[in-house]
């Protein structure tokens, strides 16, 4: 995992003007189709007006690796493969809930799932600790309104609704888990049609995932940026995945590395153990090496480069996507 990425996870809730950003002006997802999820505007109070940016970790413009602040627009960004499938996946970048890792977990993600025939759906959601009102819950409700909205859009996309899933990483890996275990939870009141659409993923994809907010093996940036510092222990476990594990809970592919120094890899091995324990259809892959944050492209000589190709095959016997 690069330098950059590891320092702002840790600050995660705290303020990131270290960061060199570059105002965006759309024109970092100029070239791609884009769908507002809220066309009045987010649900909630904003406390001070957020200018949108992209701040460039690579400084190659070949290989970007853009960070997303100041989302006052949430929104999906769409990649349409050749060939579709049918199949659709909501995709969740990560950042500790203080940024968005736009590139390593939403673009390149995009395009691997395209090359398979799934037309993929970048969420660029709200930030917790950007000045929003209800802010532990704020994610969330961009999360359900994007899935209801690829369903209801499934005509214009050429998706079958009972194929939509959802890959989330880090801590959009706890923003999926949540959309998994919250879905039908009224988090915002309707607004358009689509809101009656369902908002449950039909498989949930969780790449070296926050999932508990209340253990010792928590990951405190994400934890705080989403609750607040001094959140009570209720609220934390509350807000906890793998407590919120039901018979609705959808399908779940896990991935870890062993060596992940940043978000543990008990995460994973707590919500599989609930999925267990409530006989959910999951599989839990733990690799001995990838660290945090490889993203789709860990390096071929890295056990964690594997988890591309069994993803497909356990979506395919979920039904998720078609078998081949």
């Amino acid at each position: 995992m690069d330098t950059s990425r590891r320092h702002l996870l840790a600050m995660a809730g705290a303020a990131t003007a270290a960061i060199p950003l570059l105002s965006c002006a759309d024109a970092a997802v100029a070239d791609q189709e884009v769908l507002r999820l809220w066309p009045k505007g987010p649900p909630d109070r904003l406390a001070a007006p957020l200018a949108e940016k992209f701040a460039d970790q690579s400084h190659d413009p070949a290989h970007p690796d853009r960070f997303v602040t100041g989302v006052a627009e949430p929104r999906l960004i769409i990649f349409r493969p050749a060939r579709p499938n049918g199949a659709a996946v909501l995709l969740m970048p990560g950042g500790g809930y203080g940024f968005l890792s736009y590139d390593n977990e939403g673009v390149t993600q995009a395009r691997w799932l395209n090359a398979i025939g799934v037309t993929a759906f970048v969420l660029l959601y709200r930030l917790p600790s950007e000045g929003w009102a209800d802010r532990a819950d704020v994610p969330l409700k961009d999360a359900q309104r994007a899935m209801r909205l690829i369903r209801a859009n499934a005509g214009r996309y050429a998706i079958d609704t009972r194929r939509v899933s959802v890959i989330g990483f880090s801590a959009g890996g706890h923003l999926a888990g949540s959309l998994a275990t919250r879905h039908a939870e009224p988090v915002y009141a309707p607004v358009d049609a689509a809101d009656a659409q369902s908002a449950r993923p039909d498989l949930v994809g969780l790449i070296y995932p926050v999932v508990s907010l209340s253990a010792p093996f928590t990951h405190g940036g994400s934890r705080d940026a989403l609750l607040g510092a001094d959140a009570p222990e209720a609220e934390r476990a509350r807000y906890s995945v793998e407590l919120r594990v039901d018979a609705q809970t959808p399908p779940c592919f896990l991935v870890h590395a062993g060596d992940d120094g940043l978000v543990p890899v008990m995460n994973s091995i707590s919500l599989y153990t609930a999925l267990q324990t409530k006989q959910r259809p999951a599989e839990l892959h733990i690799f001995a090496e990838g660290g945090h944050g490889f993203g789709v492209r860990p390096g071929p000589d890295k056990p964690a480069s594997a988890w591309p190709r069994l993803f497909p095959a356990f979506a395919a016997s979920q039904n998720a996507l078609p078998r081949v």
